[in-house]
C-alpha cells in the first residue's frame, strides 16, 4: 500500500524545545518547506559568540530554507503565500503572529505549547508550572487564532513534574512528549477523525511574565517557595540575595541549593547564615532551612560553600537581604 502524502509545512520556532519538535518532523520525513525563527543577534557581553537560534542551527544541518524577519510584514506574508504550505507549525516562536499569516495554509496553522490549555497561557508556562509548585503539567496541541493560546484544542496530554524537576529537566521533558503528541496528532487533523475541541475560558490562567527581579529572594517566604523559585529561574534570571559585607552590600547569586528536608529547631533571625551538621550552611526562612551548596559573588566565579568560607568566614552569621 502506497503511503499516504505528508502535508508540506512551515515551522516556526526559536529555543530549544522548538529545536526537538523540528527535528521529530524531519525523522517522519515530513517535507519542510523553510522555518522561521528569531534574528541573530550579539549578546551584550562581548566575549560571547552571536546568538544563533536552535532552530536555525538545525535548519542548517538540514539544509533546510531559512527565514528570519524582523517583522511579519506584508513582505513576509507574499514569501509565505509562494511556498503555499499545507500547515504552519508554531512551537516558542517569540512573537505574535498575525491572522493574516495564520490563515495561509490549507490546514491552518497549529501551535505546540507546553502546559494544560486553558491554565498556563502565555509566554513561559514552563517556569510558571515550576514557581507556582504544580505536581503536573503537559503539552496542548491547538489551533491558532488572534488570542494568546485561546485556540481551539486538537490533543493535550499531562506529565507528572518531579519534586526536584528544574526548567532544564522539565523542558526535556516536555519536548519528547510535545514531539511525541504532534506526531500522532498531524493526521489525525489532516483526515478530520479529530475534531477541535473550545477551550473553556472560565478555567484559564495566564502566565506572569518573567524579569530579572523575579530572581531577588525574601527571606521571609517559605522554603519550598525559595526552592521553585530556584527550580524555574534555573537558566535565567537565576536567584539571588544580598550580602553585606564590611559595610558594602555585594549580590550573590545562589547557583545551587536544597531544602533541608529535616530540620534542626533553632532560633535564627530571617536570612540568617549559620553552620550546623558540621559541614551544612543554612539560611533560616520562614519555615524552615535553605542549605547553601554554591554560591557566586558578583563578579567572581561560582564557588563551593566550603571555598568561600575560606575566604569569608565573616559571611556565617551574617544577615542575607
Amino acid at each position: 500500500m502506497q503511503e499516504e502524502k505528508k502535508p508540506s509545512i512551515v515551522f516556526m520556532g526559536t529555543p530549544e524545545i522548538a529545536e526537538i519538535i523540528l527535528e521529530s518532523l524531519c525523522l517522519k520525513n515530513y517535507p519542510i518547506l523553510a522555518v522561521v525563527t528569531q534574528p541573530d543577534y550579539k549578546p551584550k557581553n562581548k566575549c560571547e559568540d552571536d546568538f544563533i537560534s536552535p532552530v536555525k542551527k538545525l535548519a542548517l544541518e538540514k539544509n533546510i530554507p531559512i527565514s528570519q524577519p524582523q517583522k511579519l510584514d506584508d513582505d513576509f506574508e507574499k514569501w509565505l503565500k509562494t511556498l503555499s504550505p499545507d500547515l504552519i507549525i508554531v512551537a516558542a516562536f517569540g512573537k505574535i503572529i498575525p491572522e493574516d499569516v495564520l490563515s495561509i495554509p490549507k490546514f491552518k496553522s497549529i501551535n505546540v505549547h507546553p502546559s494544560l490549555l486553558p491554565k498556563l497561557r502565555g509566554t513561559s508556562p514552563i517556569q510558571n508550572a515550576l514557581v507556582n509548585g504544580l505536581t503536573e503539567t503537559g503539552v496542548t496541541i491547538m489551533l491558532m487564532d488572534k488570542g494568546i493560546d485561546t485556540g481551539d484544542i486538537l490533543s493535550q496530554k499531562n506529565i507528572a513534574i518531579d519534586p526536584d524537576d528544574d526548567y532544564i529537566t522539565l523542558t526535556g521533558k516536555l519536548s519528547v512528549l510535545a514531539s511525541n503528541l504532534l506526531i500522532k496528532t498531524i493526521p489525525g487533523w489532516i483526515d478530520k477523525t479529530i475534531k477541535p475541541i473550545k477551550q473553556d475560558d472560565s478555567q484559564a490562567t495566564m502566565c506572569q511574565l518573567i524579569e530579572k527581579s523575579d530572581g531577588k529572594i525574601t527571606w521571609d517566604e517559605s522554603a519550598q517557595d525559595i526552592y521553585n523559585k530556584f527550580r524555574a529561574f534555573k537558566v535565567w534570571p537565576g536567584i539571588f540575595t544580598y550580602w553585606e559585607n564590611k559595610g558594602n552590600l555585594a549580590k550573590i547569586s545562589l547557583n545551587e541549593i536544597i531544602i533541608e528536608k529535616n530540620p534542626i529547631l533553632q532560633k535564627h533571625h530571617l536570612g540568617e547564615v549559620f553552620k550546623y551538621d558540621d559541614s551544612k550552611i543554612g539560611v533560616q526562612t520562614n519555615d524552615g532551612i535553605i542549605v547553601l551548596n554554591k554560591i557566586q559573588l558578583a563578579g567572581k566565579n561560582e564557588t563551593a560553600i566550603g571555598d568561600f568560607l575560606n575566604g569569608y568566614p565573616n559571611f556565617v552569621g551574617s544577615i542575607l537581604k
